[in-house]
């Protein structure tokens, strides 16, 4: 009887009880390439779509582009963009999804952030990383967005015994066309303090042209390789594929801290990943 009792006990420490910081070893993240407009309805059921495809693969957390759900704009309804929100968080809570939801939103402070915010599998609200490195053009007195939204300190977030972290398009690569403040080296930052996976929503500028296959392109991909190599992270990036007549602006996928891709979508288009991060990889490479 008593080594019974023993078994049970054993067995409920080994399988409910919270186990250490040190101890989960793998995360399964998807990404959703999602076609991106100022259409708050239609960003929302493309979502819960994406919702639904990382949930049945079995993903832990779901990455989604810049400004995913109120388009990438200052400029958007608010309590549509509040409700709509609340029907996606819902959603993923619903089937046990976290989020790294890419937002424009107003807070509390009456103040527009571009941001990722940041959901546990049970809903818990994490909090949010806001674009920092925010495009504007090269002068004394920069226009553009770095206007639009305001910034805060940047932080890393804990996703059950994982450390993560978030960063917004321009934060990764820095363009030196259109950022008028120093390099202060983000994805750096974000491993000295600690993270171990990156989340980067991205909604790039392109046209078309030469210039965004043969420059635009290269760039934003070579930037995400090797600072991810240089920092030995996991990169996980989901991009806006709107208009879906062209590639995108980089690709959506997952880096190795080798700086290789293992997981990748297609170059245009709608489409969606999922793929286990073994965080022993890195450990030991390290």
């Amino acid at each position: 009887m008593l080594q019974d009792i023993l078994t049970i006990a054993y067995l409920i420490i080994r399988h409910v009880w919270p186990r250490g910081k040190g101890e989960q070893v793998t995360l399964t993240v998807s990404g959703a390439q999602l076609a991106v407009t100022h259409d708050i309805d239609r960003n929302t059921q493309q979502i819960l779509q994406a919702i639904d495809t990382a949930s049945t693969e079995g993903a832990d957390i779901l990455l989604t582009p810049e400004g995913s759900l109120s388009g990438y704009t200052p400029d958007f309804d608010t309590s549509r963009v509040r409700a709509a929100l609340d029907v996606v968080t819902t959603k993923a809570r619903g089937r046990g999804l976290g989020l790294a939801l890419g937002t424009c939103f107003i807070e509390e402070d009456g103040r527009c952030y571009n941001q990722i915010r940041f959901y546990e599998k049970n809903g818990t609200f994490l909090g949010f990383h806001s674009k920092i490195l925010r495009c504007g053009s090269m002068e004394s007195d920069p226009r553009g967005e770095i206007n639009d939204y305001a910034a805060t300190d940047l932080r890393t977030f804990d996703f059950g015994a994982i450390t993560i972290g978030g960063l917004i398009c321009n934060d990764f690569w820095g363009n030196p066309g259109c950022t008028p403040v120093p390099e202060p080296h983000l994805s750096h930052q974000l491993r000295t303090l600690g993270a171990r996976v990156v989340f980067q929503a991205v909604n790039g500028g392109r046209d078309g042209s030469a210039w965004s296959r043969d420059v635009v392109w290269p760039f934003h991909e070579s930037n995400l390789r090797m600072r991810t190599r240089s920092d030995r992270l996991w990169t996980v990036v989901a991009d806006n594929s709107h208009p879906e007549t062209m590639p995108c602006s980089c690709p959506s996928g997952v880096i190795s801290p080798d700086g290789s891709w293992v997981a990748r979508t297609e170059n245009q288009g709608i489409d969606q990943f999922t793929f286990v991060i073994d965080l022993k990889t890195d450990e030991a490479a390290a």
